[in-house]
């Protein structure tokens, strides 16, 4: 008997929905030729498509379209409170994609779109030119993989390689690829750059099983930080989100185990430590779509439109990170989310 995926639901990509502005744009006929079996349907705005009502977030992210379009307007923002600054002052992020195609139940994209859909906007030349403008006046620490994981589709877009070879021009910009992938092959295809950080998310292979859905396993991560280190690419180790379970402890230092085995911490750039948070508005919308999910329905507090772990949990996980780090690293290197 065929499998409910299989008899129910396309193809990944088996649509791409494309913006009518930018069909003959060189990156949208690079991406289309990757897919010639897909059905392409011309669109006049990729919120036509992807801002619907009455889409369910859960169903569609097992048969994810593409949709190709152009972002207007501003395209760097000014990064959010929950977000690690990593001490810089000019803290900005950017989405030259929306959405992901790993499916984490924790994910506060699906609190923050309507749509599972994955949406590629192709005029990268916009971005560096924005890019460009801010650097006039003053350095910038850029996020480029917040709102997707880049590096994820990397095989399709190619948009880490294009960026590297934009920061690489440009000595006051410093970028930050943050991504739970791994894989041998991308790992080689990544050069060092200067001002790149590749910043990959580690969590226990039981948090992984249970909540992080389709991404590779911790000891694949490891190993992808480690030829990244070989290659002498900047890397920094992001345990964050921290995600409770009844044995936390234990899965934690089990985790950290694997780390140590695995990396010379002296060759990592940082890490970053904090408990899983989300806004209030996103959390409320996760749960409509994840109503069986532990993760999202935990009692959490809010504190100023902010829900965390009680103050009293969230200090005990992260305190525990950051004690076992430091006798490895020095303090200096390690960011805790909420001191």
């Amino acid at each position: 008997m065929k499998s409910l995926k299989e008899d129910y639901f396309n193809p990944f990509f088996s649509h791409i929905y494309v913006e009518s502005e930018i069909k003959d744009h060189p990156r949208t006929q690079k991406l289309l030729a990757k897919f010639p079996a897909a059905e392409v349907v011309e669109i006049n705005h990729y919120k036509d498509v992807f801002c619907r009502s009455r889409q369910s977030y859960t169903l569609q992210h097992r048969s994810q379209k593409l949709i190709l379009a152009a972002k207007k307007g501003t395209l760097l923002y000014e990064g959010a409170p929950v977000c690690q600054s990593f001490g810089n002052e000019y803290f900005y992020y950017t989405s030259c994609m929306m959405n992901c195609i790993f499916d984490c139940e924790y994910c506060y994209l699906k609190g923050m779109y309507p749509s599972a859909n994955l949406v590629i906007f192709v005029n990268l030349e916009d971005y560096f030119a924005q890019v460009e403008q801010i650097l006039n006046n003053h350095p910038l620490y850029l996020c480029i993989s917040y709102d997707a994981d880049l590096l994820a589709l990397e095989h399709i877009t190619g948009y880490a390689r294009e960026w590297c070879d934009f920061a690489e021009k440009h000595e006051n910009l410093n970028l930050e690829i943050r991504t739970k992938c791994a894989g041998v092959q991308l790992a080689g295809q990544l050069r060092p750059v200067s001002g790149v950080i590749y910043a990959l998310t580690l969590s226990p292979q039981e948090v992984i099983e249970k909540f992080e859905h389709h991404t590779p396993s911790l000891a694949a991560r490891l190993s992808f930080a480690a030829d990244l280190i070989r290659a002498g690419c900047l890397v920094r180790l992001c345990f964050d989100p921290m995600i409770y379970l009844p044995e936390w402890e234990q899965y934690y230092a089990k985790m950290l185990e694997q780390v140590y085995e695995a990396l010379d911490l002296e060759k990592v750039v940082d890490v970053s430590i904090g408990t899983f948070r989300v806004s209030q508005d996103y959390l409320k919308n996760m749960r409509r779509q994840e109503p069986d999910s532990a993760v999202v329905w935990f009692p959490f507090e809010n504190e100023d439109g902010y829900y965390h772990y009680p103050k009293e949990l969230m200090d005990e996980m992260e305190h525990f990170l950051v004690e076992r780090l430091a006798q490895k690293i020095p303090k200096e290197k390690i960011f805790r989310w909420k001191a």
